[in-house]
């Protein structure tokens, strides 16, 4: 696998991996933007307009049939959140050329229609189609509406909204429904301009063709937004907020038959972005070790053996310095299962584990990287990553950071990690 990077000042950047691991090639551009309420949600409506159709494939109908020759191909649109930063745009793939059975070069096809996509969208009074636009939008307030129904999830972007009230991590990418219900055409089109004026644009290609034959193929867009992007393309941050003293419980009452406990610690700090990049491999370990894996301490002991969760598990926020744990639990059982999922944290800190434990959950993290190397989605999100945090650090390296952690490294990383606020979902009479 060989990874190639390119930069056309001042704002885009293209990622192409050639490797001949898939037979289908990726093909993704992403604008990345500060993640702000104000924003998200006219952001987050652009690309679904995007691709409802364009001058030369007015319909969604012949944008399918254009797919379609390309042997089934697909782009799709895409709103992610890293950190602070809000990612709006087009992921896609088709059949990579080194496996077509017809001459021609499905990489320039599948170029051109993301471009045409991305810079000639169809217009109606100088903005987009209002009946694109009311439709795309009714789409996504349902959608924002629908994320109550999955109560594991809600209780994770509860906890979220909570702990980061004052953060702009908090900010739903899709923003919030109110807000997206009161996007115009003409909100949605100055959104789209402020995209390709203001914001970087990160390419990324996946598949067989080598770095000059996917910038060439590329070359037409690179230039396009070129042209209309200004100087002033806005920085990307991520602060990080850290209160030793905060210590909040938030409690929701809803028609829940289980209940749902989510809890939000930071990292004082310690994220892939820091200072210290062993203190972040540690740290990886360390979640892997506690929460992360079917054999860390939260599954084996909260789970299994006290039998306090249906399901609990934790995870790292790679870029805003934080940990998190989300578990399902019986509403009489609530105060025992926070009260357990806190002591095996504790017991990490005292490093009580064994020797088995650390290699499992070194191991683990190790395999978490390495198959990332055989999956075009997984990678396509590892440089999204990368392309928004600025650190660009190949997968074997992480992989070897992490097999070298210690157990002195990974109880000084647990002794960081300060409780900051616990979300409760019981039911109305719990």
């Amino acid at each position: 696998m060989k990874v190639t990077e390119f930069h056309y000042p001042p704002g885009i950047d293209l990622t192409m991996i050639q490797t001949d691991k898939f037979k289908s090639a990726a093909l993704s551009a992403s604008f990345l933007v500060p993640l702000k309420r104000e924003t998200a949600a006219a952001n987050a409506l652009v690309p679904y307009v995007l691709r409802r159709g364009t001058e030369r494939y007015p319909t969604m109908g012949e944008i399918s049939v254009r797919l379609e020759e390309l042997y089934g191909g697909t782009l799709d649109p895409a709103v992610r959140k890293r950190g602070e930063t809000q990612c709006v745009g087009l992921i896609g793939s088709f059949l990579d050329d080194a496996y077509a059975l017809e001459s021609g070069s499905n990489l320039q096809e599948a170029a051109a229609l993301l471009e045409e996509m991305l810079l000639h969208p169809v217009t109606e009074n100088g903005a987009f189609k209002e009946e694109y636009v009311s439709g795309e939008r009714e789409k996504l307030v349902q959608a924002i509406r629908a994320q109550i129904n999955d109560k594991r999830q809600y209780a994770m972007l509860r906890l979220l909204q909570e702990m980061c009230r004052d953060e702009h991590c908090g900010v739903d990418p899709l923003g919030g429904e109110a807000d997206m219900a009161a996007v115009t055409a003409q909100d949605a089109w100055n959104a789209y301009q402020g995209l390709l004026k203001h914001a970087r644009l990160h390419l990324f290609y996946c598949g067989t063709a080598d770095a000059e034959e996917v910038k060439k193929a590329l070359e037409g867009l690179m230039k396009g937004v070129h042209a209309l992007q200004g100087e002033d393309v806005q920085a990307l941050t991520c602060d990080v907020y850290y209160d030793p003293q905060r210590n909040e419980t938030v409690v929701e009452r809803m028609d829940v038959a289980q209940g749902k406990l989510a809890i939000g610690f930071r990292t004082d700090g310690v994220r892939l972005t820091g200072d210290d990049r062993r203190s972040y491999a540690a740290l990886t370990v360390m979640n892997a070790l506690y929460g992360g894996t079917a054999t860390s301490k939260l599954f084996m002991n909260v789970r299994e053996r006290l039998s306090l969760c249906y399901y609990a598990s934790s995870a790292v926020e790679s870029l805003k310095g934080m940990l998190v744990v989300s578990s399902g639990v019986e509403f009489d059982s609530m105060d025992r299962a926070q009260q357990e999922i806190l002591d095996q944290l504790e017991a990490v800190k005292r490093g009580d584990f064994t020797d088995d434990e650390l290699e499992s959950a070194r191991q683990a993290v190790v395999n978490v990287y390495k198959s990332a190397i055989d999956s075009r989605a997984q990678l396509e999100s590892q440089y999204l990553t990368a392309a928004v945090s600025g650190v660009r650090v190949a997968l074997p390296e992480l992989a070897a950071e992490a097999e070298q952690v210690t157990r002195e490294q990974v109880a000084a990383v647990a002794q960081r990690v300060k409780l900051d606020t616990v979300y409760r979902l019981v039911g109305k009479e719990g």
